[in-house]
């Protein structure tokens, strides 16, 4: 079977203008740096962080469903395989933004020999920063950077590639198969020793580098987890509509509306256990992280976060029709990428601008440009194959599956 999915113009010039949108908006406040003060050359920086980091992050999540599935031996991913694997396959384009948007703002961007978003760089004295040193270091910082950006593109483009050599391989031939829960057993060790645990430290918790959790690596998996799941089945609505992935029915579309009900509970779970710990203890030394979130400037987002991130894909997920709704998993899926966006916004933002937060133009202009690289590169990767996995030992499983 060749189902090849053909780039829409609509789809096309959609991406473009919204990568040129991100460009000028780029531009734009690169300019009003000549002339602007130390609140919006911080904005400026900080926005890169949240925007590249969260789009590496989410798009790695789709490597992270591929080996999952892999190990656990399910079928009921290969009807739509090829769309986890076009995201994953381009991990390394949002990788190399994110690694050079964070080398340049942690070593390149500093005020009077100050880091305004990574303050362990300069600690000048400071006896908590001295004292994580040995951790808190341009040297783990470049290299685990690296090492990890380097690691997920490896193994988001070897999926793909296996997965494509699958349809040339000998009839019932099952070699590329177990090839492929190998690779997938290596990911998820390299992703237990990056997304859950060190990158989340270096590049997020550190920019309020005197706080710390240790659910912080598990609260950013969740949040970009769910919506990596939510992205892929907006590519999955979209292809179907467009008479494209002729094997998927509503018993997929059901089970990537459980996986967004379930990891929406997951992430408030994480939520609550961060936040619930630090409030019962209530030392001075944790409780300034959610402070300054919940009762400053931030509080209106803050709490937005708990209705979009739970309280709506609880309520509106919750009964079996609406997971096998194509409007309403397509309306949940962008409320809970925008709301994870928010999350964090909130992560990010309050570190270095506690009082003088924005969310106007230059954030939202930012947040297009990736959303068009996102459609742009992923558009291109699905265009280059067949939709179906022919040849997959799994292919029939999938499409009898019954969710």
């Amino acid at each position: 079977m060749n189902d090849r999915f053909e780039i829409p113009a609509r789809m096309r010039n959609t991406s473009l203008a919204l990568m040129a949108v991100g460009l000028l908006v780029l531009i734009i406040g690169a300019i009003s740096l000549l002339g602007g003060d130390h609140v919006d050359q911080t904005r400026f920086w900080i926005v890169l962080v949240h925007n590249s980091v969260f789009f590496l992050l989410v798009t790695v999540a789709s490597v992270f469903i591929q080996a999952a599935a892999s190990l656990a031996q399910g079928g009921w991913i290969v009807a739509y395989k090829r769309v986890p694997e076009a995201i994953g396959a381009n991990v390394w384009v949002f990788g190399v933004i994110a690694a050079i948007i964070l080398f340049l703002s942690a070593f390149m961007f500093n005020i009077d020999g100050h880091n305004p978003i990574y303050h362990w760089v300069h600690p000048h004295g400071d006896k908590i920063l001295e004292g994580k040193a040995g951790f808190l270091n341009p040297t783990m910082f470049i290299g685990f950077t690296i090492l990890t950006v380097a690691a997920w593109s490896f193994f988001g483009r070897k999926f793909r590639s296996l997965s494509l050599k699958q349809e040339t391989a000998p009839k019932n031939s099952t070699k590329i198969y177990w090839t492929m829960f190998k690779w997938s057993a290596g990911f998820l060790f390299v992703y237990a020793l990056t997304q859950m645990s060190t990158a989340p430290w270096l590049w997020i918790m550190s920019i309020d580098a005197h706080w710390y959790s240790t659910m912080f690596s598990w609260y950013t998996f969740a949040s970009a987890f769910v919506s990596g799941v939510s992205v892929i089945l907006l590519f999955v609505v979209f292809l179907k509509n467009q008479g494209n992935l002729v094997l998927v029915n509503k018993e997929h579309i059901h089970d990537l509306g459980k996986l967004m009900f379930a990891f929406s509970i997951f992430w408030t779970y994480t939520w609550f256990a961060q936040y619930m710990l630090i409030w019962y203890a209530n030392i001075p030394e944790e409780t300034i992280y959610f402070k300054m979130r919940q009762q400053g400037p931030y509080g209106l987002i803050w709490y937005s976060t708990i209705i979009i991130n739970f309280v709506m894909p609880f309520l509106i997920l919750m009964a079996r029709p609406s997971k096998r709704n194509y409007f309403t998993v397509t309306f949940i899926a962008m409320v809970i990428i925008f709301g994870h966006w928010l999350d964090f916004y909130i992560m990010t933002m309050p570190g270095p601008l506690a009082e003088n937060w924005h969310l106007s133009w230059y954030e939202l202009g930012i947040l297009a440009g990736f959303i068009g690289i996102l459609m742009f590169t992923v558009s291109r990767t699905l265009a280059r194959a067949s939709l179906v996995p022919n040849n997959h030992p799994l292919l029939k499983e999938a499409v009898l599956h019954q969710s």
